[in-house]
């Protein structure tokens, strides 16, 4: 006569009302499916990551009293999938009614939503208690709206919950975004912290993983892994980037660097994602941080402004527009992935260092997704589909409620701007700036045209004058329209023909 309860992969969270006491009727399920595994390629360090959390979060559920049927992904009664497996247990324990959590993704709640209404037992979904907002609030704050933007979402946000403000309508400091201080490149000091994550060795279960079947790609450090595996674990990673992170974070929060992976970024969006960390606390710490002189304003706000402002809003963007969003493809790009998207073997040097670090670590900062990967992916018109997936697979923290907007949307303009207000695009002189990587290229970053001339820079110029239909009247482009107006004809003709040699051999770049 039990109560069955899903606990899907992100939804680790111990605090969630459902633990609050221990009911000899309610029996909670886990499952590592290949539903999971295979609906697109992960990297290893992925699978390990939330298969070992997993396996955490259910051995504690366990030691509190809690019951606990947990499937691994070598279980002989593992039929692979979540209704063919919870079809069966539900017959193993006589269950009399299913509950679930919301799913964060559109797939998942369509999927379980189906299969609830045929069952001959009560169904209930539960909200998982995790977010600030509703699936559906942005879309109700954005009603009759033709354009959406972040930053009324955001302002609404910390209004409403009273983050960062010194009463109604006056955010402190007297600005509501510093995001105009926090674009410094990183001159070497202060240097980056020590990396305080535990060390793991999940070798054996890497070895089940690989015998299971599983594919992967990326590095697996299966005997050194450092991503957190519990709540505990995650709390001490957020004491260690409040203290020796934050300060630093908003100077060189759009930094990149040969020299330093990290940076000051605080590395917590998978213990959010799967719901180890809640937002609140995340926020909460940073703005005492400021408000006890251990962090400057323009830092603590740059950071709250990822998590109640932009993780919220693309949520929002997420599920007003699933299932169409995920086909977006506005500029019509239909280019194949470059094969060293798998390698990271291109002499691109700043592309090199992203992907190849993605590749090592299953993460890569904002900067380094968005204007490093994205930027060569939207000038040399990849196809952004095939983008999302490879987004999908490769990054630890990447779940589709998050990543599709962020890939589609901010980075590949794909949705044609529900999300972003221009195109994310630049040519070696932005990333220069901002990064060392120019200075160890075998490309030239200050040439156009040529065979040693970087190839961001006449794919740039020759993608804002091939979407000048497009783009030619967007107000936040005015000033490289103007420029590119300027160019010689000659040179335009230059950079058309560089462009052309560039995207016909794209793998030997």
């Amino acid at each position: 006569m039990a109560t069955l309860r899903l606990i899907l992969g992100d939804q680790l969270d111990p605090q969630h009302d459902w633990f609050a006491h221990c009911d000899p009727g309610v029996v909670y399920v886990l499952m590592e499916v290949r539903q999971e595994t295979d609906y697109v390629r992960h990297h290893a360090q992925k699978l390990i990551a939330v298969f070992a959390a997993m396996r955490d979060f259910a051995r504690r559920l366990r030691a509190a009293g809690h019951r606990v049927d947990y499937l691994a992904i070598d279980d002989p009664d593992n039929r692979q999938s979540l209704p063919a497996n919870l079809e069966m247990l539900l017959a193993r324990h006589a269950a009399r009614r299913f509950e679930y959590q919301a799913p964060d993704e559109w797939r998942l709640d369509r999927q379980l939503a189906g299969w609830a209404e045929t069952l001959s037992v009560p169904a209930g979904m539960v909200d998982s208690g995790h977010f600030y907002t509703q699936r559906d609030e942005a879309a109700r704050l954005f009603a009759g709206r033709r354009q959406w933007r972040m930053e009324h979402f955001y302002r609404r946000m910390r209004e409403r919950h009273r983050v960062l403000m010194d009463g109604p309508g006056r955010p402190v400091g007297g600005r509501w975004n510093f995001d105009a201080d926090n674009r410094k490149a990183w001159p070497g000091l202060p240097r980056e912290p020590a990396d305080r994550r535990p060390v793991h060795d999940h070798s054996a279960l890497w070895a089940t993983i690989r015998a299971a079947g599983v594919d992967s790609f990326g590095e697996a450090r299966a005997d050194a892994f450092r991503w957190p595996l519990n709540r505990e674990e995650a709390l001490a990673q957020l004491d260690a980037f409040v203290a020796d992170g934050l300060p630093h974070f908003g100077d060189f929060q759009d930094a990149t660097s040969r020299h330093a992976r990290r940076l000051f970024h605080s590395l917590l969006s998978f213990a959010l994602n799967v719901k180890m960390l809640r937002p609140q606390e995340v926020v909460d710490r940073a703005e005492a941080a400021w408000r006890d002189g251990r962090a400057p304003l323009a830092a603590a706000e740059g950071f709250i402004r990822q998590i109640l402002g932009w993780r919220e809003y693309v949520r929002g963007v997420y599920w007003a527009h699933m299932p169409d969003y995920a086909e977006a493809n506005h500029f019509g790009h239909r280019r194949p992935l470059p094969a060293w998207f798998w390698t990271g073997a291109t002499g691109l040097r700043c592309v090199a260092d992203a992907i190849g670090q993605s590749l090592d670590d299953a993460y890569a900062h904002h900067i380094q997704r968005l204007m490093v990967i994205g930027n060569f992916a939207l000038l040399a018109g990849l196809d952004p589909a095939a983008l999302h997936r490879w987004y999908l697979g490769v990054y630890i923290d990447a779940f589709e409620w998050v990543e599709l907007p962020n890939t589609l949307g901010m980075s590949q303009y794909a949705d044609g701007g529900r999300l972003a207000s221009k195109p994310y695009v630049s040519g070696a002189a932005y990333l220069d700036r901002m990064g060392d990587h120019c200075r160890a290229c075998r490309y030239d970053r200050k040439a156009r045209t040529g065979e040693r001339a970087c190839p961001f820079n006449a794919l740039y110029w020759d993608f804002l004058d091939r979407e000048r239909d497009r783009l030619g009247a967007n107000p936040r482009l005015a000033l490289p329209y103007r420029q590119l107006e300027r160019l010689a004809p000659a040179e335009r003709r230059a950079i058309g023909e560089r462009t052309a040699t560039l995207l016909a051999g794209l793998d030997a770049l």
